[in-house]
């Protein structure tokens, strides 16, 4: 045989150590996702058994030791279909001082005039229309027309329990309150991706707040009910318009001025969610990029133990699991497979991948148990969990990979319109809640 050409000894050589090195990188990603995921669900899991039994020895106090009148503010764009039932079932809240400012931010559909006709005579209501801004300009149009001490924000597509207001209350007793985080749930379960999100609503961003509430380090009030110490967003400077995420940047900011704040699992309000995939992802792109800005605009704090928990817990957790670990996840899944093929006639390595993965899956589904027990949720629900957490991860690196393209390009993003369906109810029975 000739010998061969030493070029072609040079190029097979590099080609062998670029495999190896490349073997190497997704093994490293696959331990990485599996050990980071199980330290975090055990965390996460630690905190919020914690906030839990702390939450069962707290003594309420009684709701005349918090004077002061609260408006609830609810700003909307095109929300004809919901709108009228969202007031009309504000208008049932067992809090005793109160009032309503309906802020219009400049709909192109009948909003404005199908409200004002139907509370044109209620003391209680006030409607306002205001040129188009986004939601965070119709926040602070009417946080400057509120006469409330304390301010109630949610979405007009949301509906609370009757006691909702009230349960969110008790917390500002404490004056070094200055927010207080609402429990949000899905109220449009009509098909596998709403079914999803409900149960990501329970095990994941509730289930976060109640953890975070154990370190005062919530890094979002969310918008569709959160209340808020008016002296605090002032402190804070109120809402801005620079990020897409204006509830995170806010709470991120309170947090920044010394305030705690608090978590409500009593508080509930049931919401409506993308019933579509379209909308869906819509709705999580934008999440998604207006928390990476918020994390952008506090980025010094991270890290920074001058910050405590929200430094040293929050922004770091946004950083790795909502920022680095979404890109590394989905190259587990696709490892996970492919390790299944490549070592099949190898038992001990098999044997160990099975192992560790079926832990990482069964801490998941234990810690989702623990999160459906302290929300009296229906375990049935758990059997759309793993199917869930599968197909989110893919969907969320998708979205992570067009926010990160975004912000490297430097371009800017639209609010966007989500299209209503009005199919939100409040009829469940284990909540113990009234149709309407």
């Amino acid at each position: 045989m000739p010998p061969v050409h030493n070029n072609l000894m040079k190029e097979i050589g590099w080609a062998q150590v670029f495999v190896y090195w490349f073997e190497k990188l997704l093994y490293s990603a696959f331990w990485l996702a599996i050990l980071l995921g199980l330290g975090r669900i055990v965390f996460m899991g630690l905190l919020a058994t914690l906030q839990y039994r702390r939450s069962k020895k707290e003594v309420q106090p009684l709701i005349e030791l918090v004077p002061g009148k609260v408006s609830i503010i609810v700003p909307a764009y095109n929300e004809e279909i919901n709108a009228v039932n969202t007031i009309s079932n504000l208008l049932q809240q067992d809090y005793s001082d109160y009032e309503i400012i309906f802020v219009d931010d400049g709909s192109s559909d009948a909003t404005y005039n199908i409200v004002s006709n139907a509370f044109a005579d209620n003391e209680k209501v006030k409607v306002y229309s205001k040129a188009n801004g986004g939601k965070a300009s119709a926040l602070n149009f009417g946080i400057n027309l509120a006469d409330g001490k304390y301010l109630v924000c949610i979405d007009a597509d949301t509906q609370l329990q009757p006691d909702a207001v009230r349960q969110m209350m008790y917390y500002f007793a404490d004056p070094e309150v200055g927010a207080v985080a609402g429990n949000v749930k899905v109220g449009n379960e009509k098909n596998v991706l709403t079914k999803w999100q409900a149960i990501e609503y329970t095990t994941a961003q509730n289930f976060d707040r109640r953890a975070f509430d154990h370190l005062n380090c919530i890094t979002v009030v969310p918008g569709a009910i959160g209340a808020f110490s008016k002296d605090a967003v002032e402190a804070a400077g109120g809402f801005t318009t620079d990020t897409l995420a204006e509830d995170c940047d806010l709470t991120i900011r309170i947090l920044r001025c010394g305030y705690i704040i608090r978590h409500s699992s009593k508080a509930v309000a049931i919401t409506e969610s993308p019933e579509t995939m379209n909308q869906f992802m819509k709705q999580r792109f934008r999440w998604s990029y207006g928390v990476m800005q918020s994390f952008w605009k506090n980025k010094e704090a991270c890290f920074n133990p001058g910050y405590k928990a929200l430094g040293m817990v929050a922004l770091p957790n946004i950083l790795l699991f909502q920022i680095i670990m979404p890109i590394i996840a989905p190259i587990a899944d696709l490892l996970f497979f492919f390790s299944l093929a490549w070592n099949w006639h190898d038992p001990a390595s098999l044997n160990q991948i099975l192992f560790y993965y079926g832990l990482f899956l069964f801490v998941d589904l234990a810690v989702s148990v623990l999160a459906f027990s302290f929300e009296k949720e229906k375990f049935t629900k758990l059997a759309w969990l793993l199917p869930q957490r599968f197909m989110y991860r893919q969907l969320m690196y998708v979205i992570l990979f067009r926010s990160i393209s975004r912000a490297i390009k430097g371009e800017g993003q639209g609010w966007g319109v989500l299209k209503r369906t009005g199919n939100a109810q409040l009829a469940n029975a284990a909540l113990g809640v009234y149709k309407r």
